[in-house]
């Protein structure tokens, strides 16, 4: 027989599942109408180029609809507020009206100044909220409902959770089965990651924070709201988010859509010079080198290496030998580079102050006085388009791609050492390597500090362009003459010539395609963003934050991580560091203290390695036990071993990930002898280092040889830490060789 307290509860469920379904109802009904408006956007073609602009305007914007409406399906309504004045509000993921009451909110967007209580409010400090109720629901099913009277009459203030807002719902979300996506927390935020969020769009903020703190989720949900709160100023500017590696991308790549962002570009640094994913391995002394900011004067030595003044360059010309002398190349150089213009740009003064030298040689030959200008203008116009002049213009000032310069820099030890006066020659040698490697993510910053340099000589390309545009005109001009090809047509009919010219024709069905900033963006290398977020912000080099700040001049930026986790020894090790020659002391440092993620069985033992890091350093507090005390294994041989240790794991976890943490070099030979692993956070088990590890969680970590992963690295310590804070339930550590002393006090099994 059930109780009042059921029959109630039931109730209350029931009257949500109503409310909830009349959303859902509402929310179909918007999908239904943007996709009808969609599809009469679609059917219109032809028209001007304002008509087919505001056709593509259209289609964008009921297209952007549709993928908010479907990226919003799960969790639609997840909260209520109910206030003293017995006002009413449910908080969701995007905001819905009633059209036929005026614009009633049906549904309050997270986002909204007016939803802000639903995260704030306290018993101690209520802003006039009687009750909130955290809504939990499957697909569109009420499955759970958790109520929180603030009345600081009816609380204990002296337990420890207070602190958490919807503590009931929160335990729920961390201690759920991870998925290989990284979820969102729009139903769970807290107060000290709610202030983080909607701290103002101007200056950089710094979100630093230990492992589990929700650093990436913060960051993200930062760029929801200031797309909600700026919508005019970044939809047109854009919001580029950097991640660590392609894996962390993929794992939060379903955050924003979530939340109903999804014009948001996601990059590696790798991923920031369009045309080329970044992707090859080398040294970390060779990547640390490329890092350090002396590479900027470094490439730009390398350019001016280019420009080439030999004592001596002899020109075939019209059955004669003009000759260039140092002096006169030096001169023709000098002026150019006056022009302070980009190599490239440059350029074209370099050849006009040679073709200048050249002809006054070949009118002084001839006879100055038996030429006029007419005949002076034709030699110059000769010695422009002679291949021999051409050939010895490349020569002493080519026309460089980035790709073109530095590739020719690494395979020369020679234009290395003229380019690096102030490096070591073993220095020198990390430098050095073949044409055709691969280009690596450290290469990435050094490219695009080139082509700021080198610039881009368009006029080639402006010339194609109108070539093709007059091409398309003459095929239009064909088309509209064959139409009125009847010479007895009768005169009072309108024909095709009469109707449109051949201009309009071509313009009309010229191939134009709709992109959204993001897209326009990623194609863009000059592309400057309206808000830039830079997750792991500590393992970026000094050129890669160069390369940043030039994406980003209003210096807009969000800027997330984790000192205490800086595994690249190119990376930061203050903040203070990495900021102050681009905006001094104008950022602000926030901080994230609990932990959400990591039990506090684990968060004990990595305390002790965060201790060997910086004694000063303290690990943020977790919020809840697991029950699961880590332990540690010595085996004979770790490959032989692994398989039936994950498999113990995966029956541990049933749906949940399982991840296995390896030193690098062993990273390939592991993964081959469990079988099922993979790199691919879809898997229920995977194989990863450290770095590729990193923002990532799992159910369960193996971290194996972590005497090996201290070595693999002189921030070894760091790398450790990052390795044992992966885990939400379980961790264990396996190892063959010596256990470090730092980890001495995990139980043995």
């Amino acid at each position: 027989m059930s109780s009042p307290s059921d029959d109630l509860r039931l109730a209350e469920t029931e009257a949500e599942q109503e409310y909830v379904s009349m959303l859902y109802g509402r929310l179909d009904a918007l999908r239904e109408q943007s996709s009808k408006r969609l599809a009469g956007a679609l059917r219109q073609t032809g028209g001007t180029h304002q008509m087919r602009s505001e056709r593509d305007t259209s289609v964008a914007m009921y297209s952007d609809q549709l993928a908010q409406y479907s990226a919003v399906e799960n969790g639609l309504c997840f909260g209520r507020l109910d206030f003293h004045t017995d006002d009413r509000f449910y908080i969701g993921r995007i905001g819905l009206f009633d059209e036929d009451k005026e614009y009633e909110p049906l549904l309050m967007d997270w986002r909204a100044p007016a939803a802000r209580p639903f995260y704030l409010a306290t018993a101690a400090a209520p802003d006039g909220v009687r009750r909130r109720r955290h809504l939990r629901t499957k697909q569109r099913k009420v499955v759970g409902l958790d109520d929180e009277v603030l009345d600081i009459n009816s609380v204990d203030l002296t337990r420890s959770s207070e602190g958490l807002t919807g503590e009931a719902t929160l335990l729920a979300a961390v201690n759920a089965s991870r998925t290989g996506q990284m979820g969102d927390i729009v139903a769970t935020i807290q107060a000290e990651q709610d202030r983080i969020i909607r701290t103002e769009l101007n200056g950089v903020v710094v979100v630093q924070g230990g492992p589990g703190t929700g650093k990436t989720a913060v960051a993200l949900h930062r760029a929801a709201y200031l797309l909600y709160t700026h919508r005019r100023q970044l939809a047109k500017r854009g919001v580029l988010v950097v991640g660590p590696n392609a894996t962390f991308l993929r794992y939060i790549g379903q955050v924003l859509p979530s939340l109903g962002e999804t014009g948001v570009l996601l990059s590696t640094v790798g991923e920031l010079f369009p045309g080329l994913t970044a992707v090859g391995r080398e040294p970390a002394g060779a990547a640390a080198l490329k890092g350090r900011i002396e590479m900027a004067d470094v490439v730009a030595r390398a350019i001016k290496d280019r420009q080439e003044a030999p004592n001596l360059v002899e020109v075939p010309f019209d059955q004669d030998v003009l000759r260039l002398d140092r002096r006169a190349i030096s001169d023709a150089r000098g002026r150019a580079r006056r022009t302070r213009r980009p190599h490239n740009e440059a350029r074209r003064a370099f050849q006009r102050e040679i073709i200048s030298t050249l002809a006054a040689q070949a009118v002084s030959r001839l006879g100055r006085h038996l030429l006029d200008q007419a005949d002076i203008d034709d030699i110059r116009r000769e010695l422009r388009e002679e291949p021999a002049v051409q050939a010895v213009v490349e020569r002493l000032w080519p026309t460089l791609t980035p790709q073109r310069l530095l590739e020719d820099l690494y395979a020369s030890p020679k234009l290395i050492a003229k380019a690096t006066p102030k490096l070591s020659p073993a220095e020198r040698e990390l430098l050095h390597r073949p044409r055709g490697a691969e280009w690596t993510p450290a290469d990435v910053p050094l490219l695009d500090e080139a082509a700021e340099l080198l610039g881009e000589d368009d006029t080639e390309a402006k010339a194609k362009a109108e070539r093709r545009r007059r091409q398309a005109i003459d095929y239009a001009q064909g088309v509209l003459d064959i139409l009125d090809l009847e010479d007895d047509a009768d005169p009072d009919i309108l024909m095709a010539n009469d109707l449109v010219d051949a201009y309009r024709l071509a313009e009309r069905h010229g191939a134009e395609r709709y992109e959204t900033a993001a897209e326009r963006a990623a194609a863009d290398r000059t592309w400057t963003f309206g808000h830039v977020i830079v997750d792991e912000a500590q393992e970026l080099s000094a050129m890669a934050w160069r390369t940043l700040m030039r994406r980003c001049p209003s210096k807009s930026m969000t800027v997330v991580g984790d000192i205490a986790q800086t595994g690249d020894i190119a990376g930061a090790s203050s903040w203070e560091q990495v900021l102050s020659p681009y905006v001094l002391d104008r950022w602000k440092l926030t901080e994230l203290t609990v932990n959400y993620r990591t039990p506090s069985e684990i968060m004990a033992v990595a305390a002790d390695v965060l201790a060997s890091v910086d004694p000063a350093l303290k690990p943020p507090t977790s919020v809840r036990d697991s029950g699961f005390p880590p332990w540690a294994l010595e085996v004979g041989s770790v490959a032989e071993a692994l398989p039936a240790l994950v498999g113990e794991e995966v029956a541990a976890v049933g749906d949940g990930k399982v991840a296995v943490i390896v030193p690098a070099a062993s990273v390939a030979e592991l993964r081959s002898v469990v079988t099922g692993a993979s790199d691919d956070l879809d898997a229920q088990v995977v194989v990863l280092g450290v770095v590729d590890a990193k923002g990532l969680e799992f159910d369960s970590v193996l971290v194996v040889e972590p005497a090996d992963i201290l070595a693999e690295s002189p921030r070894g310590a760091s790398d450790l830490y990052v390795a044992l804070t992966r885990a939400t339930q379980r961790l264990g550590v396996v190892h063959a060789g010596e256990l470090p002393a730092v980890l001495e006090g995990l139980a043995t099994v």
